[in-house]
């Protein structure tokens, strides 16, 4: 039985049993409370931009995949939560708990939710305030979350994990090495060594500048986002 059949005939009556320590066995859609909180969280993501088309419905039932005779309740239940917003973190919180020792599954929903966000061409920023609290309240670092915001949107012309082709996640040690092959690959050596005019090397000294301050910016950030951990 699909769980969307499943979620259709528990997820409106009963309270969510989410607050087992470990994840549950069998797949996520097999539990009734994982589908109860991403329908709601869906539904409530589309409805943080004020309008909730449907277009988001087609987009969650693209992610969370429902068959035919159950899509009509899974509707309903949709509905009934994109009312409003409130009591997302709620939904999000208990996710959380449940799937705490499965961060991929957590991960995979806010793929889903990026997904959703996305189905009307444009992110608004409620709807991008929205998937940034729902990924904290996930436990995810603000550099995981930056790294599906770029999967989704884009890395910004100015992120300097952009510049130095690095993923958000990646280690010290890997930014590090990210650098060093970006500022050889760019060094204005090269272009002098090639016999290139001048205003070549101009171009490559202001890329090596651009490296250098990219990779300062990331560490900077990453040493800044330690200390406030440690408070």
């Amino acid at each position: 039985m699909s769980f969307w059949r499943k979620i259709a005939g528990l997820a409106v009556r009963l309270p969510d049993a989410a607050d087992c320590p470990d994840c549950p066995p069998g797949l996520p859609g097999e539990d009734p409370a994982f589908s109860t909180a991403v329908t709601a969280l869906g539904a409530k993501l589309a409805r943080a931009d004020g309008h909730a088309g449907n277009a988001e419905f087609d987009a969650f039932s693209d992610v969370f995949q429902s068959d035919e005779a159950s899509r009509p309740n899974i509707r309903r239940l949709y509905n009934l939560a994109r009312q409003t917003t409130r009591g997302f973190e709620s939904y999000a919180r208990r996710l959380a708990r449940r799937y705490r020792n499965c961060p991929q599954i957590l991960e995979d929903v806010l793929d889903g939710l990026f997904h959703i966000a996305c189905s009307d061409g444009a992110v608004t920023d409620e709807e991008l305030a929205y998937l940034e609290r729902v990924a904290e309240l996930f436990g995810f670092s603000e550099l995981v979350f930056r790294r599906l915001k770029a999967t989704h949107l884009g890395a910004g012309a100015d992120d300097p994990y952009a510049v130095l082709g690095a993923p958000h996640d990646a280690t010290d040690d890997q930014l590090r090495a990210a650098w060093k092959i970006a500022l050889i690959e760019n060094h204005p050596d090269r272009a002098r060594s090639r016999g290139l005019p001048q205003e070549f090397i101009e171009v490559a000294e202001a890329k090596a500048k651009a490296i250098n301050a990219a990779f300062e910016a990331a560490m900077r950030e990453r040493r800044e986002m330690a200390l406030v951990g440690a408070v």
